[in-house]
């Protein structure tokens, strides 16, 4: 079970990656894109562009910071915070919630740092995508393209906030990272006591990956 768990969030990292655009997109499935659609593939051709520089893929530090950028520009970690701590959410602090906000962000951030550096020749499809000009959600559904295998199917979940779409959930195979990381964070808080706890935990995690360059 621990096993499935760990293989589903490295999968969920990749997937992550994905969207932040650090593989390209499908030219096949990019001509009738809709605004949703548009900001994984703009990113997409950006980020690739830094794909190209080794020198910038061997400085981890480097990567890091920029990976980061992006993730602040494209997803919302006030929403997303929420949902990953559920009813944990309501019962801590004001402090707890930033700290945890905080830090859970720097685990996203290094977690993909790596999928940034080690994925690059995989290419991604967009499935025809139907909205109304009103939505506000959408569910964006993406394959990853590899040759000699089968096409694997991504759903995004995403928002319009202030004019601009942003995620807040991946699913694989039915699972979300937010469930995924629900799960893992309310197993820990129970095993630890309480939440300050937890992230004092996450604190000491993130901060040895990123002192020994995200090796871990």
């Amino acid at each position: 079970m621990m096993r499935n768990r760990n293989n589903r969030l490295v999968i969920l990292g990749f997937l992550w990656a994905i969207l932040l655009g650090l593989m390209p997109a499908a030219k096949s499935a990019a001509e009738n894109l809709q605004a949703p659609q548009q900001v994984i593939q703009n990113v997409s051709m950006e980020l690739q562009k830094k794909l190209k520089d080794k020198a910038f893929t061997q400085d981890f530090a480097q990567v890091t910071r920029f990976v980061n950028d992006v993730i602040s520009l494209h997803i919302d970690f006030d929403k997303i915070a929420p949902l990953v701590l559920g009813k944990n959410w309501k019962t801590a602090s004001a402090e707890e919630q930033q700290r945890f906000k905080q830090e859970f962000q720097t685990l996203i951030v290094r977690t993909y740092s790596r999928a940034f550096i080690e994925y690059n020749d995989w290419t991604l499809g967009f499935p025809p995508l139907e909205m109304s000009n009103e939505a506000t959600k959408v569910i964006v559904k993406t394959q990853i393209l590899q040759p000699a295998r089968q096409p694997v199917e991504v759903t995004y979940r995403m928002f319009l906030g202030n004019g601009e779409w942003k995620v807040y959930d991946i699913l694989i195979d039915g699972v979300s990272l937010v469930t995924n990381y629900r799960s893992t964070f309310s197993q820990e808080i129970q095993n630890k006591g309480s939440l300050s706890a937890v992230i004092d935990g996450l604190v000491k995690r993130n901060a040895e990956a990123l002192s020994a360059k995200g090796s871990q």
